[in-house]
């Protein structure tokens, strides 16, 4: 299958705003006090659950992991189905797209609904044909020096950056990526000229890191980027996440650094077509709750340095709202395109 194309959209941002208020109401009736109480539809023998990213990388790793756990408690058979491409985007188009009946869901950031629809138009409408059912983990993002690079912490980075406008070049997934928004709000916060070096995807960028073809790559946490770090190979600077990784202790955040608004992480979840009735979004999220509880999910999770998170429907849902919005106005501030 073909990536969906993006184009220039039509959509005024007061209807956006309007969109995001409207996810809101729909996520509070979600977790209303009676909507595990009413009438819901029979849970489906046989879930599709869909993972918007590629067979064998982490993100399908707990995915997997998750199913298994929801098959066992649930008593019924999970199939995943990987469908990957445009960034999260075609995942959650075959979400979107899906019968509204609780017999599919999918797995995937929340970037194909804060980011992709700032930067074009999606087949689908992220803030009306897809549900938050529950949030599941937080991926961080590792700031790490490359051999290129002589800074041996944070600090000696921005000063580097200031004695030398544009010399230090910083490579990240590609426009628009988390590690790109993480980039211009530390441009913007510390003010400094870095060069942006943007790749599609992540495999060619941690090569090129390793051969020291630019100074500093922002990605998210993986045991392959914990063992180049381990082996002195690559050098921890930052890391965006709400709390030091239990991995790397001696990491600090970019909040404690003094920059707040670039501590910013990768949120992933479960999604429902967005007429799934309410009941069916409940009953769901208290069995991904029930599930994340488990030691062997969170052993999994933490394993691969990701953090279990969970919680209400409307809780993901607040949090899906704030990241729009923010990313709307560093999108807009930066002028960020889509390649």
């Amino acid at each position: 299958m073909t990536a969906p194309t993006l184009s220039p959209s039509s959509s005024s941002s007061s209807t956006r705003r309007g969109a995001v208020f409207a996810l809101l109401a729909a996520a509070g009736a979600f977790c209303g006090a009676g909507a595990f109480a009413q009438s819901a539809p029979p849970v489906p023998k046989t879930l599709r659950l869909i993972v918007a990213y590629p067979a064998g990388g982490v993100s399908d790793v707990v995915a997997r992991a998750l199913g298994d756990r929801l098959a066992a408690q649930m008593g019924i058979t999970v199939v995943v189905e990987n469908r990957a491409g445009a960034s999260g985007a075609i995942g959650m188009d075959a979400v979107a797209k899906a019968a509204p009946d609780g017999a599919t869901l999918g797995f995937s950031a929340i970037s194909p609904l804060v980011l992709s629809p700032h930067l074009g138009k999606l087949p689908f409408d992220p803030l009306k044909d897809v549900a938050p059912v529950a949030s599941v983990m937080y991926s961080p993002v590792l700031l790490v020096a490359t051999p290129a690079s002589k800074a041996r912490d944070f600090r000696a980075l921005v000063a580097e950056a200031k004695a030398q406008p544009g010399a230090v070049r910083w490579a990240t997934s590609g426009p628009a990526s988390l590690g790109h928004i993480v980039l211009e709000q530390l441009r913007a916060a510390a003010g400094v000229d870095i060069t942006h070096v943007p790749y599609k995807g992540g495999g060619q960028q941690l090569n090129d890191a390793l051969g020291g073809q630019f100074e500093i790559l922002s990605t998210n946490a993986s045991p392959t980027l914990t063992s180049h770090i381990q082996s002195g190979k690559l050098r921890p600077l930052a890391a965006g996440a709400p709390a030091r990784l239990e991995s790397l202790p001696q990491v600090p955040t970019l909040g404690e650094l003094g920059y707040a608004a670039a501590n910013i992480n990768s949120l992933f979840g479960v999604f429902a077509p967005g007429a799934t009735p309410p009941a069916l979004v409940a009953r769901y999220n208290a069995e991904i709750n029930k599930a994340l509880a488990s030691p062997e999910l969170r052993a999994k999770l933490t394993a691969t340095d990701n953090v279990p998170t969970g919680g209400t429907s409307a809780a993901f849902a607040k949090e899906i709202a704030s990241e729009f919005e923010s990313n709307g106005r560093i999108i807009k501030a930066a002028n960020i395109k889509a390649d």
